[in-house]
This record gives structure tokens, sequence and C-alpha cells, in this order.
């Protein structure tokens, strides 16, 4: 395998037009090969994609490439009448191949062209792979899928064939066969590539993983679950090294307190000594002056220890990650087991949630999951031919795709007051930091918070409403969150005791928060229902 360097970041800062820091003295390189890139929220992963990529420009350090840069952004900006030429960014070049076969010469169309002459062929075959063809390349956007779009975009990285390639959250939004598409491309990318993502099972492609924790960048030789396990090791030998400074710190300054105990008690019977007259004056006067310079030699040693072990145990410390959990004490919804709450229904059937269960509906990109949540929520009438649903209880919680529901000039504590008014500051307060919201994050306008900080807010006005939320809709919760937040969103949703209804891809969170039924929206609109996530 490979180390050569295909990026190097030598002291990189960068900060926002306001004076936020996002980045401080970034140096590290990224190999060539395939890297998963990994990090909390507001880490700076997005921010130093977009720097790599040429979209921002550094404060400060410079960033060196061995090629050019090819970028997919963690949200596709789309306009609906983009077409699929444009969303492979191949336009360009096949404008001018139809100029050039009009007749035109002009030298700049050969110049966009550069060597891609057979580009609408690689093109055709691309597209095969991913179900569409040449014969797709002007229809819009607004005719294919989100994930659909994801994939075509990512094709057209694929296509262009830059010797670096950066993908910011890629299987955002791709159903279970479109991520086993991206799959096989990962394996077979030509190139260096470079993944931010929460998706485990594609963190498993990577052959190496680099993390971006507390400003540094550090990078270890091997898919995620081998820097994971490495991590613990490392975490658990950091920490029994600290608890052995700590002790080795209490000894010294045990010992520390023990020597001034005794030069006390000496000093004290010298004093007695020369006041009851037992040795000469100037006998004694040496005696105290050596005694003295003894003390102050001993104290100096002890003090030199104690400092010493004091800094042993903040080396120690540094090394251990303070990796906190999210502990909610949450207000139970008294739903019944018998107590009816969601009816989803298609042409042939109705399904039923009921009590405390836990719903996943899942499909392929396109078969309208978002739609049926949005209408359900919003309590539209039935559309003819399509699913629908009918809400029974009206104690819900919803949390979309793109947790919109914040007031931004609010603050966290603020927007939380907002859905449970009754309930007195200081528990709030007390709740948030349980959802690791603490200090000035509780107070700061929501606009100011990481995506992470925000999505945790969203699920504060969740869980904290008042009366408690018998039903919780949640589109796509994993979408752009680190896998520390996944995990934490996972521990709140454990506490929760009313029902779920969840749309997702991830099926390893599906399986993780405890799944108990299955509904499956198929492409003509139909239901399926079943027990567990395997077909």
């Amino acid at each position: 395998m490979s180390t050569k360097s295909a990026v190097t970041l030598r002291d990189l800062t960068f900060e926002w037009p306001d004076g936020t820091v996002a980045l401080a003295g970034v140096t590290g390189t990224f190999s060539t090969g395939r890297t998963g890139l990994i990090g909390r929220n507001g880490a700076g992963k997005s921010t130093l994609l977009r720097l790599i990529a040429g979209n921002l420009r550094p404060t400060a350090g410079r960033i060196e490439t061995s090629g050019e840069v090819g970028y997919l952004p963690q949200t596709l900006t789309l306009r609906q009448e983009t077409t699929v030429a444009e969303l492979l960014g191949i336009q360009g070049i096949l404008a001018a191949l139809k100029a050039i076969e009009a007749g035109d010469t002009d030298e700049q169309h050969f110049d966009a062209i550069g060597d891609d002459w057979d580009i609408e062929a690689r093109a055709d075959e691309a597209l095969h792979q991913i179900g569409f063809a040449a014969t797709d390349l002007d229809r819009r956007v607004a005719e294919v899928s989100g994930g659909e779009a994801m994939l075509i975009a990512i094709t057209g990285l694929r296509i262009r064939r830059t010797p670096i390639t950066l993908l910011d959250e890629p299987t955002n939004n791709l159903d279970r066969v479109t991520r086993g598409k991206l799959a096989e491309f990962v394996d077979q990318w030509p190139g260096t590539l470079v993944v931010v993502s929460h998706d485990l099972e594609l963190l498993e492609r990577m052959e190496h993983t680099t993390e971006l924790y507390g400003g540094t960048l550090e990078t270890f030789g091997g898919p995620y679950s081998a820097w994971k396990e490495h991590q613990e090791q490392e975490q658990a030998a950091a920490q029994q090294t600290a608890r052995s400074a700590q002790q080795a710190l209490k000894v010294e300054k045990r010992q520390r307190i023990e020597a001034e105990t005794k030069l006390a008690r000496r000093e004290r019977t010298a004093k007695k000594t020369q006041k009851d007259g037992g040795i000469p004056k100037i006998l004694a006067g040496n005696r105290a002056s050596k005694a003295q310079a003894s003390a102050g030699a001993l104290r100096s040693t002890l003090d030199d220890k104690v400092r010493a072990a004091q800094a042993a145990l903040d080396v120690a410390d540094a090394r251990v990650r303070d990796e906190e959990h999210i502990h909610l004490v949450l207000p139970d919804p008294d739903v019944p087991r018998g107590r009816r709450l969601v009816e989803l229904a298609d042409e042939n059937r109705t399904i039923v949630i009921q009590g405390p269960e836990r719903v996943a509906l899942i499909g392929a990109n396109g078969a309208g999951k978002s739609t049926l949540i949005d209408r359900l929520v919003q309590r539209a009438e039935p559309t003819p031919g399509r699913p629908h649903g009918r809400l029974v209880t009206d104690l819900v919680g919803y949390l979309p795709q793109r947790l919109d529901g914040l007031d931004d000039d609010a603050s966290a504590m603020e927007n939380v007051q907002a859905v449970a008014p009754g309930t007195p500051a200081g528990t709030i307060r007390n709740q948030l930091a349980r959802l690791l919201l603490r200090g000035d994050s509780v107070d700061r306008p929501v606009r100011t918070l990481s995506g992470g900080e925000r999505f945790r807010v969203s699920l504060a006005r969740l869980l904290l409403a008042e009366p408690p939320a018998q039903l919780l809709i949640l589109d796509e919760p994993t979408n752009n969150l680190d896998i520390a937040s996944v995990e934490q969103l996972a521990e709140a949703l454990d506490a929760y005791r009313g029902a779920l209804l969840i749309v997702s891809h991830d099926f390893a969170f599906l399986d993780r928060i405890g799944v108990d039924t299955v509904v499956e929206l198929d492409e003509n609109g139909r239901m399926h229902q079943r027990r567990g996530l395997e077909a």
C-alpha cells in the first residue's frame, strides 16, 4: 500500500468573516488511496474539504495537492431545471463537442474538451451502471429523486477522473440498493479518495482513517473499526496512566506534608532546648542555621517532586478524552399498549401503530417516504392512488430532515421554554446539560451553534416538550451527524417510552434503537409490513 501524500496541510488556519476560528494551525497529510475523515460535529471536517477543494481560501498556512481536486458537497444545491449533464459536470465539454460538430473550430472549444473526446461514451457507460443512459443527459433534476441526484453527481466525479476526490456525507438520502452501488464505486475508485461520513459500512471500505480532533489531524492505517479498537486501547492505557499519575501526586503531596510536620516538630524541640538552657547560645545558633538550611533544601526537593508529579498528571490527563454521554431523565408519556396512535394506509391495507411501538419506514429513493410523513404531520387529505396516514393522537413530536423548526435568533434555552413553558428554568438547564449543552451554548442565539449543537436543541424540544409526546416522528435523523452524535441520539431515544416512527436508510442505527416493525414502501405506493430489518 502506497503511503505517498496526495494532500499536505501546513499550519492551516481558517477564520469566518465574523472572526470565528474554524481551524487553527492544522498540519498533516492525506495519503493516496481511500481515506475516511472522521471527527465530531463542529470539528471542521466540511470546512477542511472546502479549503482543499479551493472553495474557501485559508486565513493562514497553505495546502499542497498532487493534482486536480474533485468535490461533492454535503448538500447538493439544485435548481429543478438543472440537467443530468450539468449534475455530472460535463455540460461544457458536451457543448464544445456539439459546436465543433457544427463546424465551429474556435480554439476555446478544443481547450474545453482537452482529452475528453470520448466523454459521451464514458458517460453512457457510467450512467448505465446506475440505471440511466446518455439519452438522459437532458433530463431535469426534478424528474429524479434526491438519492438518484446524489449518485449522478458522484458518477460525474468518476467520469471526470480527477486525481483527488473529496466526498462529504455521500450516503445521505441513499437507499440500501443505491448505497450498495456507491460501495462498489468506492472499492474501484481511481486515484485518491477522501470521504467524510458517519456511515460505518462505508468507513469500513477505507484504507486509512484520519481523525480531526482538537485542531490536530492524525492518520491511522486501517478502516474505522480497526481505528476504534486502537483508540479504545489507547484510551484505556491513557486512563491507567492518569490514575497512576494521580496516585503518585497524592504520595508526593502526603510526603511533603509529613516532612513539613517533622520539620515543625524538630523546630519546636530545638527552641525548647535553647529556652531551657541545655546548650550554649552560639552552638544553638549554629545548629538553628544548619537546620534551616537543611529544611530549606528538603522543602525545595519535595516541592520539585510535587511539581514533577503534577506535570506528569497534566500530561497524562491531556491524553484522556472527555467522552461524555447523554443521560436523560424523561417524563413517561404513559402510552397504553393498546392505544392507537397512527394509521398508515394504501389501497389494499391499513397498518396501525399502537402503544410504545418502534416502527421504521423504509423504501427506495423516490418511493415517497418523506412525502407520506410530511402529509401525515400536516394532516393533509389523502391523495387517490398514493399511501396516506392519519394521526390519532395530538401529542406528536416531529423532527424533519432539515432541522428548520428552530428560532435561530432565540437561545437554546428559549427554544425549549417555548414548548415547555411550565417547566422551571433550572430543570431545563439540567436537562440541556444532560444533552451536553452547557455554559454559553445554552444562552447564545441558535444560529451561532454548530450543526451538532443545533441538532441537540431540536432533540431537546422533542423530548422535553410538555405534555410529553406520545409519538415521535423522525425523518432521516442521522443525516449530517457525526458518529458520536448518532450514538448520543440512540442513547436519548433509548430513554424515550413513547412510540417512534422513523424514516431512515441507516439500518445499523435502526437496529441499535430496537425497531419492532418495518414498513417498506415500494415504487408503486404499496406498503409491506414485516417484523425486523432483514427481508
